[in-house]
């Protein structure tokens, strides 16, 4: 859960001041609506689904610990239902969270609210029943996502691309000789201090999908994740670093935090096979991927305000396919049919929700609230008040 204070500084860090609050909100009630909406749907809906199937139930969650026939608790899986509820909850949040940096300073709240409410609810569990499930890409392709680089950074990154798309870019932000306006955030300690939070719940992230600590070989697999997640996220570090001096002539921090969160996101799908050498090999390469995309992303015009799509959708994608290397269970083909199912339908009905959003009740301020800041003009308060140029 605190990984969503994580993404709540990030975003504040890197967005301007006079969308700092408007950013706050949005990450305190994207947790809410994906809380909510992970028990009313959410949760039968991903694992209520038949072995090899596509759709679980539509029904409200509730905890059934209680042997068949019995009144006595039953703990034969090794936790509590509730307990389960909880974590795999907190991995729905995080999709959301995904989508909030990449459109943020542009869009309403109550438009981004429904499209988390559709996400949340429909979308995300959908994808998660096809392989944790036991759906039919668990069941066909023995398709493996340790702890989520697809099922969850990448299902969210490609929400994020497609509201990106249908939303547009800031104003001014690209202008018409080719060139593209610096926004630079509000303040880079509260984006660094959001990375190193997003860090340290990634302990959680990937150590909890161990999903067992009761014995002495759950203690040891669960120190080599932590192990290999955080070499990752050093590795993608240092190779960002590296290819930001390469490629721009200097060290870029935000190209930095980005290629941490790139190693996390890559080392995700597989944390737990790989060597520590190969665990720095696939968060360094993660580290090079935001660095490469996020210039092609301006190039083409994408406008992400955080980087959320390099880091989680692009190495959500590198790091599954990377999976075969360390896991002999996986193949590459199986990781292409989920890579490539998740990406049609995530976008599609990303894409699809986004574009009845726009032409219903819209989805961008005005121009004019735009350049006064969402702060003021959605929520009629400053994040920084005594610093306001009003």
């Amino acid at each position: 859960m605190f990984m969503a204070a994580g993404f709540a500084m990030l975003e504040a860090g890197s967005v301007r001041s006079k969308n700092a609050a408007a950013i706050c909100v949005k990450n305190i009630s994207l947790y809410s609506t994906a809380g909510l909406l992970y028990w009313l749907v959410g949760y039968n809906l991903m694992y209520g689904v038949d072995e090899g199937g596509f759709l679980g139930s539509m029904s409200v969650w509730s905890a059934d610990d209680m042997a068949v026939g019995g009144d006595a608790p039953d703990y034969s899986g090794g936790y509590a239902s509730g307990s389960d509820w909880y974590f795999q909850m907190v991995f729905c949040a995080t999709t959301a969270s995904i989508v909030s940096g990449t459109i943020a300073e542009r869009l309403k709240i109550w438009p981004f609210l429904i499209f988390t409410l559709v996400l949340t609810g429909f979308i995300y569990p959908i994808v998660g029943s096809w392989e944790w499930g036991g759906g039919f890409l668990d069941a066909n392709f023995a398709f493996s996502d340790f702890a989520g680089s697809t099922l969850v950074h990448s299902t969210g990154g490609w929400a994020a691309l497609a509201g990106a798309i249908v939303i547009g870019s800031r104003t001014g932000r690209f202008n018409d000789d080719g060139s593209v306006t610096s926004f630079p955030g509000s303040s880079i300690p509260l984006a660094t201090l959001g990375a190193f939070i997003l860090w340290l719940g990634w302990f959680g992230f990937n150590g909890g999908s161990q999903l067992a600590l009761g014995s002495a070989l759950d203690s040891v697999a669960i120190s080599n994740i932590f192990i290999n997640t955080n070499l990752a996220a050093a590795a993608g570090v240092m190779f960002a670093m590296i290819t930001s001096q390469i490629l721009f002539g200097k060290v870029d921090i935000v190209m930095a935090l980005n290629g941490a969160i790139g190693g996390l996101v890559a080392i995700t799908a597989e944390p737990l096979a790989p060597s520590i050498g190969e665990a720095v090999f696939i968060g360094a390469v993660g580290g090079i991927l935001v660095a490469l995309t996020t210039p092609l992303l301006l190039k083409l015009k994408i406008d992400d305000v955080v980087g959320a799509i390099p880091a989680h959708l692009v190495c959500g994608i590198w790091g599954t396919m990377i999976v075969p290397l360390t896991n002999g269970d996986a193949s590459y083909f199986g990781q292409f049919m989920g890579v490539i199912s998740v990406a049609i339908f995530a976008f599609i009905a990303s894409f699809i929700t986004w574009t009845v959003l726009k032409h219903t009740i819209g989805l961008r301020v005005s121009v004019e609230d735009e350049l006064a800041g969402m702060d003021v003009s959605e929520f009629g308060m400053e994040a920084y008040p005594e610093f306001s140029k009003s």
